[in-house]
């Protein structure tokens, strides 16, 4: 067989009259590039068909074991088998049948005593169908492909952008791009003990990190003040929550309108005592109920001018105590049940609060 010609189609007879299946399988035969598979017993063809790859079917309606329509109805729940072309033959007075057949799933009814000529156009025309449905099916699949790849390409590009405007805020504020990166992924652990779907949890592992993007917009003196601020200047610090919003809002994109729920919630707080706007429970977005908890924490543990990292068990008691006022209590329940991957992106991302170490960390995490 040439490069170029077409692949052999394989059809299966099935028929308990050895004569008749004799003729099918001659005509069939004369049929270019097919391969035949005759059945005696329709029970053996079943078998053969749920374990092997066919292009037609052709059965006869009255046969010991299991009848022609009981066959087609078999077949057509078998998931490898529900597209096949399959074509009933019966004679021709037999209406009730054909029409059950149909019904049933069958492709075309052939009336017996069939005419070589009527029958050999109908195989064939099943067989060109099939050839038909199976390329439409390859070119689908060729297109699904060229969407995904289309997609993650997307997803990256939007990914990049995110951690280069997260790093923006590094340049002005003293916490590494470590931070970041832990928020990230402490949020997916979070996202992952919640049982949210996986796309759910890359998305808000994605998004995560812009949390406070709009301290970019948050003057120098209180972003970089060395000690506690005063009301005035807290006041003006929440404004990163809203700043952050405005910055990432409107966009088409689901990651970059994510980032800008989270940084307008994560410091709203479960029993409705937060900022920006004192949204409580399930008022607040899920993604930001669960960057609250691990901006908190990682907050808690790091070392900030104005105060020195706490040990982690004291950081644990202090989201166990607050867990139902000011976080989510599923969200720390699934947190602190990881016990171990805390420690591991502990490990792997840890504090360097020269500038160049945490621009280091985000291009490790955007990778």
């Amino acid at each position: 067989m040439s490069a170029d010609a077409p692949s052999q189609s394989s059809v299966v007879l099935v028929d308990d009259d050895p004569v008749a299946l004799g003729l099918l399988t001659q005509l069939v035969t004369e049929l270019e590039t097919t391969k035949v598979n005759g059945f005696l017993d329709p029970l053996q063809a079943f078998e053969w068909c749920r374990r092997n790859s066919l292009d037609l079917l052709i059965t006869d309606q009255q046969m010991p074991g299991i009848s022609g329509t009981e066959l087609i109805r078999r077949l057509r729940q078998e998931p490898r088998c529900r597209d096949v072309p399959v074509l009933m033959v019966t004679a021709a007075q037999d209406v009730a049948v054909r029409r059950e057949a149909l019904l049933l799933g069958a492709s075309d009814c052939l009336s017996k005593p069939f005419d070589a000529v009527e029958a050999g156009a109908r195989i064939r025309n099943l067989l060109a169908l099939r050839r038909s449905t199976q390329s439409l099916a390859r070119y689908a699949a060729s297109l699904e492909e060229e969407v995904q790849r289309a997609t993650a390409a997307i997803t990256a590009r939007e990914h990049e952008a995110i951690v280069r405007l997260a790093r923006a805020t590094e340049y002005r504020d003293w916490e590494t791009g470590a931070h970041i990166v832990r928020v990230a992924w402490y949020s997916r652990l979070i996202a992952g003990g919640l049982r949210l779907a996986e796309q759910v949890q890359d998305v808000i592992f994605r998004a995560a990190p812009m949390h406070d993007v709009g301290k970019i917009g948050v003057p120098d003196y209180i972003l970089l003040k060395p000690s506690a601020l005063d009301d005035i200047e807290f006041g003006i610090m929440k404004q990163h929550t809203v700043l952050g919003h405005r910055i990432l809002a409107g966009s088409s994109s689901e990651l970059l309108q994510l980032a800008a729920d989270v940084a307008l919630t994560h410091h709203e707080r479960y029993d409705g005592t937060g900022y920006p706007d004192g949204r409580s429970g399930e008022e607040i977005p899920i993604a930001g109920r669960i960057v609250a908890v691990a901006d908190s924490y990682d907050a808690l543990t790091s070392q900030r001018p104005y105060k020195r990292e706490w040990p982690t068990g004291l950081a644990v008691a202090y989201l166990q105590q607050h867990a139902g006022s000011h976080f989510d209590p599923d969200c720390v329940r699934a947190f602190l049940a990881a016990e171990r991957e805390i420690a591991e992106i502990r490990a792997a991302f840890p504090d360097s609060h020269g500038k160049t170490a945490g621009r280091e960390s985000a291009i490790r995490f955007s990778a």
